[in-house]
């Protein structure tokens, strides 16, 4: 089995060597054999590297990895860590449609307009007699806020201006690792954007809430009614 020094390691995962220390004391890496003050690993570091590699950019946490480094170290099976970081589903899946099956989806808002915005924003596309969705996630959000009343018409432009705010944040995150890492980066370090945005816009929703105690709108006052002044 091959052995590395710390700076062959990194070069062969094709990371920098900042990330691999990094790793090493989040404990996603088991401890190198040391020799006096050299650090040496070997090729299980470098397929450790690789799958971690691999998991960042199916869209797991760093948190997450952790968590499979541990179920391994501990015997879990292959299911149980399938099951543990959803490493056996792909995160954006197209779904094949018929015509029937898509109006069943959307409860008679299929209409020749709502089709037409949907395939100019590309969520659909047609092959042959099918219909292929681009996103089982985005087709089940859509369906269930035309259940919860939303009409279609209405997510559909919700949706346009999402990917607006989307493709910009893209290009921040893409301007940022290009600029102080190097384009390469950019699909390694993709997970980071993502985690930013999802905390952002978690925060952002709960900013939204009114504060605890405040009355919501429609709701009568029952504080202690004030003496009218002489």
């Amino acid at each position: 089995m091959r052995e590395y020094r710390t700076e062959e390691l990194a070069e062969a995962a094709g990371i920098p060597v900042r990330t691999l220390r990094f790793y090493r004391e989040r404990k996603l890496l088991p401890p190198p054999r040391r020799e006096g003050r050299i650090a040496w690993y070997d090729d299980q570091h470098l397929a450790r590297l690789r799958t971690i590699a691999a998991l960042l950019e199916r869209g797991h946490t760093l948190g997450g990895i952790a968590e499979l480094t541990v179920a391994f170290e501990n015997g879990r099976d292959v299911g149980q860590l399938g099951e543990l970081l959803g490493i056996d589903r792909s995160e954006e899946t197209p779904v094949r449609l018929t015509p029937e099956a898509l109006a069943d989806y959307f409860e008679g808002e299929v209409t020749p307009e709502n089709l037409a915005a949907s395939l100019d924003l590309g969520y659909l596309a047609t092959d042959g007699e099918e219909i292929v969705h681009v996103s089982r996630r985005l087709l089940d959000v859509s369906s269930a806020l035309v259940r919860e009343g939303v009409p279609l018409s209405a997510v559909l432009e919700a949706g346009r201006r999402v990917r607006e705010h989307a493709d910009a944040m893209a290009a921040l995150f893409a301007d940022l690792i290009s600029t102080h890492i190097s384009e390469e980066a950019v699909p390694r370090l993709r997970p980071l954007a993502k985690s930013v945005v999802e905390a952002e816009l978690t925060m952002a929703m709960e900013r939204l809430r009114p504060p605890t105690g405040t009355p919501q709108p429609g709701t009568p006052h029952t504080g202690t009614p004030q003496t009218p002044s002489s």
